[in-house]
């Protein structure tokens, strides 16, 4: 194999999410509509939480982070589908391709193990509860996120090393309306399952040990929780986190896994899973997880209300 006679390829097609004019409009309202109304609010609860002097808790801390992934990983594709539905030939350069993978991959990992790190702080809060200030402190969620981050992006950076050295000489057309390494590597002019065993590994199967050791965690933390169910508000209060964090856990990883623990083969789904997956729930996480917690809904009310007085007077 020879790299440099081949990889000539300086862009990429999409085919995007439908080829019929009428159903594009009635896709680019909807996913319009869903992203004007949805980015507002998320951007709401970070700075809700920013604002307020009560949600000072590592838990509202982890929350704002989880915000701001998700409103960044939803913005990596759908901005150019809004824009795709628009133009007949849906094209991207290969550098622009490259990096809304590395992106996509560096954000989406960056997340999951940032709902790792939000599942040892409710442990922390339910089974250490006289220590958890200590535990939890400043200091600690601050490593936390930047290991997090540290991890999405080393994660990010093997996939597209595995990409960038593929040969592509033939067809550049890719059946999606996004780049991502299951696409990509379909085109590729070799032999390629070397480099989908090591994707399949370092995408597949962390997405799989996080959420299975995620959800088990969970399943502990809420066992525990029942055996003090006599405890009133604050036990209530815990599990309602508890159920929105898995919740969130599942949206997460389950497409996660439908997509990359498994050949990178084409199905049907394929398309409707990844819009969920890198549009929808993403932009939704926090806004289940905050409609579940009274204290971020009181002080969102209270901050609208705030800016509303201020402008009449």
């Amino acid at each position: 194999m020879e790299p440099a006679n081949y990889t000539r390829l300086t862009e990429f097609v999409l085919t995007g999410l439908s080829q019929t004019r009428e159903v594009q409009l009635v896709l680019f309202v909807i996913f319009l509509s869903f992203y004007l109304f949805i980015l507002p609010g998320n951007i709401l609860i970070i700075c809700t939480i920013r604002l307020d002097p009560h949600l000072t808790s590592p838990m509202y801390f982890l929350l704002a982070n989880l915000a701001f992934l998700d409103i960044w990983y939803s913005s990596i594709t759908a901005p150019k589908m809004l824009v795709d539905f628009f133009v007949e030939r849906k094209r991207i350069s290969f550098g622009g391709c490259i990096t809304q993978l590395f992106f996509l991959h560096f954000v989406g990992a960056s997340e999951m193990f940032l709902l790792t790190v939000m599942a040892f702080d409710r442990y922390a809060a339910i089974c250490r509860p006289l220590h958890y200030a200590t535990i939890m402190n400043r200091r600690l969620c601050c490593i936390l996120v930047a290991l997090s981050w540290l991890g999405g992006f080393i994660h990010s950076i093997i996939q597209v090393a595995l990409i960038v050295r593929l040969p592509f000489c033939g067809p550049n057309e890719l059946d999606s309306y996004f780049c991502d390494i299951t696409q990509v590597v379909r085109i590729a002019c070799t032999n390629t399952f070397p480099e989908e065993l090591v994707m399949i590994f370092s995408s597949g199967l962390i997405s799989v040990v996080c959420f299975i050791a995620l959800l088990m965690s969970y399943a502990f933390l809420l066992a525990m929780l029942k055996k003090h169910s006599g405890s009133g508000e604050s036990t209530s209060r815990a599990m309602s986190t508890c159920y929105s964090h898995i919740t969130i856990v599942v949206f997460m990883f389950g497409p996660s896994i439908y997509i990359y623990a498994r050949p990178f083969d084409s199905f049907s789904l394929d398309k409707v899973v990844s819009v969920f997956h890198t549009v929808i729930f993403p932009l939704l996480n926090p806004i289940i997880y905050t409609l579940r917690n009274k204290e971020v809904k009181t002080a969102m009310k209270k901050l609208v209300n705030r800016y509303i007085l201020c402008k009449e007077k």
